[in-house]
């Protein structure tokens, strides 16, 4: 009962504080220019009278996900309203609408990879594209930078890379773990192009992702310890973080920090004085 308050309450809400204009309707008695009656309401998202009523009054009634969404779209909920008033209504987030490859990061998040300084870090995209990274990461992994941004995508590089295959001694686990884990990930928009395209480029390119792809592994991506054998600083044991920026739910930001007692973040100084060194053109 205490869920149907709550829905009462927003719906109520969210319908006075909308703009008549906004909606093609005239203000309410020649002046009143906000709000909506609960009639308009239930005409334009398509319901009766009756049952937008009991809702907001708290009745004992559960509206279908389909009149919840019409609502949502009739109210301009924005997209954490939705998720919300899904939630209240017992219903699970609605899918992502936003581009799973949107070509860049928001600049905010390129300057939190930069402010981690030391430490390797990039951003990626619902379908693993790798939209930024910070200089750490590229002294880790070099080939970041000059790939083809149509191939500069994580799952893609981790089988058709060499060196990158060669920086992890553990690779073939790694690879596997991260197949399993992207398919967790993308869940039903693996039938969507930017999803679809890349697991067929990859079945046709690389044996032993087919091989990964075709024994249906599911695994979350929690945080783990990690080696990486650099050619110019040598082993680095580092944990791996993913984190999703509250603003950018669709983003992941991946970094590495050192394990102590290991001199890792030694040779990660001395990684970033040597990127630095190259971008300085010393």
């Amino acid at each position: 009962m205490k869920q149907n308050a709550a829905m009462g309450q927003f719906l109520t809400s969210r319908r006075h504080q909308l703009v008549r204009a906004d909606l093609g309707l005239p203000p309410i008695a020649g002046r009143m220019t906000r709000g909506l009656r609960r009639e308009e309401v239930a005409y334009l998202a398509g319901v009766s009278v009756t049952w937008y009523t009991w809702l907001e009054q708290a009745r004992d009634v559960t509206p279908s996900r389909q009149v919840v969404d019409s609502l949502a779209r009739t109210l301009r909920l924005s997209h954490a309203e939705h998720v919300h008033f899904l939630a209240l209504a017992g219903y699970s987030a609605p899918p992502p609408a936003e581009d799973p490859s949107p070509g860049t990061a928001p600049a905010h998040v390129q300057r939190l990879l930069d402010a981690l300084a030391d430490y390797p870090a990039l951003a990626i995209s619902p379908d693993w594209a790798i939209l930024a990274w910070n200089a750490a990461y590229a002294g880790l992994y070099p080939n970041v930078a000059t790939v083809a941004a149509a191939d500069r995508n994580f799952l893609w590089l981790l089988f058709t890379d060499p060196y990158l295959r060669a920086l992890m001694p553990d690779w073939e686990f790694t690879g596997m773990y991260n197949v399993a884990s992207f398919r967790a990930q993308a869940g039903t928009r693996l039938g969507e192009p930017p999803f679809a395209d890349l697991v067929s480029r990859l079945l046709q390119t690389s044996e032993a992702f087919r091989a990964a792809w075709e024994s249906y592994g599911i695994e979350t991506l929690p945080s783990r310890q990690r080696i990486f054998r650099h050619p110019e600083v040598g082993d680095l044991h580092v944990e791996q973080h993913n984190l999703a920026p509250s603003g950018d739910p669709g983003l992941q930001v991946v970094m590495f920090t050192p394990i102590p007692p290991t001199d890792t973040a030694e040779r990660l100084r001395r990684l970033h004085d040597m990127q630095s060194l190259r971008l300085s053109g010393a």
